[in-house]
């Protein structure tokens, strides 16, 4: 996104969309003096768009820096698409000890890429921090929130909002004729706004604060660009720069996956998309299987959220290409100095 501009967003401007956001700002407003709170602080990693902006590497990359500082951090998430019950350690730091079907794709994730980090998934994720704290040892002294932004029934300290390069605004409207979950004004309630996924001058970290000003954001923006690593397979073996592959993925924005598939010189022979956070039946993998065998490729190749979900129920050459989040170091600057300011209040 070097060339593209940073465009303000237009007003909602329909009746529905009127309402809709109506509705948003009622419910933020019940939630302001009844929101439950955990006794460390607590920071959220969320957006406005519906998937795809870039929030988990984010989360990640904050947990990382959070642990290298001295932090104890536990991540808690609601395992989107899980078929576990109640509240569930994903991870004690030490890898994962739950699948993906019991915890959800991205938790998992998370806890395989986190040595040090704690995951746990619940609904609730107020009894999520409780339960952290009583039964992780060592007991986390500060909790990250997954895609938290709208989980208002818990109180955070600090709000990062999180908007793709790519789409930032998405359409400016909520759905149906937009992309939205929640209006821009939302992002008032925010403290710092990044833009992800992006190359490019560190300036457009203001022009994002500056777009969102009209629409009551009050914070600072920043930047933060996604790093695909080289391409590595499930098991042993290396996967080569020029083979031919078979890509299939279930995330929000495939078309991304598929750029970074030839960037790093794969040929890709076929491809398959799945709807995000797909849990990959019996039949899907028939499927994939079937496209497969008739593509010709020599690699079935991947996403690492899609890869924990894979791993050990296909019997083909696979390969997964990770993606890291890489913020600007002014973001952890920013998130030093506030965590400061917050561990000094608190008893």
């Amino acid at each position: 996104m070097t060339s593209q501009k940073l465009i303000a967003p237009p007003k909602p401007g329909s009746p529905w969309q009127r309402f809709y956001g109506g509705v948003h700002g009622l419910r933020a407003r019940y939630y302001r003096s009844r929101a439950l709170r955990l006794p460390r602080p607590v920071v959220s990693i969320g957006n406005l768009h519906w998937g795809g902006s870039g929030k988990t590497p984010m989360t990640a990359a904050v947990a990382t820096h959070l642990r290298d500082r001295g932090w104890s951090p536990a991540i808690l998430s609601r395992g989107y698409g899980s078929k576990g019950k109640g509240v569930r350690i994903v991870s004690r730091g030490q890898g994962p000890l739950l699948g993906p079907r019991l915890a959800g794709d991205e938790p998992v994730l998370l806890a395989g890429m986190l040595q040090g980090v704690s995951v746990v998934v619940c609904p609730d994720r107020h009894h999520a921090g409780e339960h952290a704290l009583e039964r992780l040892d060592p007991a986390p002294d500060i909790f990250l929130l997954d895609d938290g932004f709208s989980h208002l029934r818990l109180y955070r300290d600090l709000d990062i909002l999180v908007f793709p390069a790519s789409d930032p605004f998405a359409g400016g409207r909520l759905l149906p004729s937009g992309r939205l979950r929640e209006p821009l004004a939302a992002s008032r309630r925010a403290h710092a706004a990044v833009l992800s996924g992006f190359s490019g001058s560190l300036a457009r970290g203001d022009a994002l604060a500056k777009a969102l000003r009209p629409h009551g954001f009050a914070g600072p923006g920043f930047v933060s660009s996604t790093v695909s690593e080289p391409a590595r397979p499930f098991g042993p073996g290396h996967i080569e720069p020029g083979a031919s592959v078979f890509a299939v993925s279930a995330i929000a924005r495939p078309e991304r996956f598929l750029d970074t598939v030839q960037e790093q010189g794969f040929r890709i022979v076929d491809h398959l998309s799945f709807p995000d956070h797909h849990r990959y039946s019996d039949a899907a993998l028939q499927q994939i299987r079937k496209v497969f065998e008739g593509s010709g490729a020599e690699w079935l190749i991947t996403t690492g959220k899609d890869r924990v979900k894979l791993q050990g129920r296909l019997e083909l050459p696979a390969a997964e290409i990770p993606v890291r989040a890489q913020p600007d170091p002014e973001l952890f600057h920013w998130l030093d100095l506030r965590l400061d300011e917050i561990r000094g209040r608190k008893p």
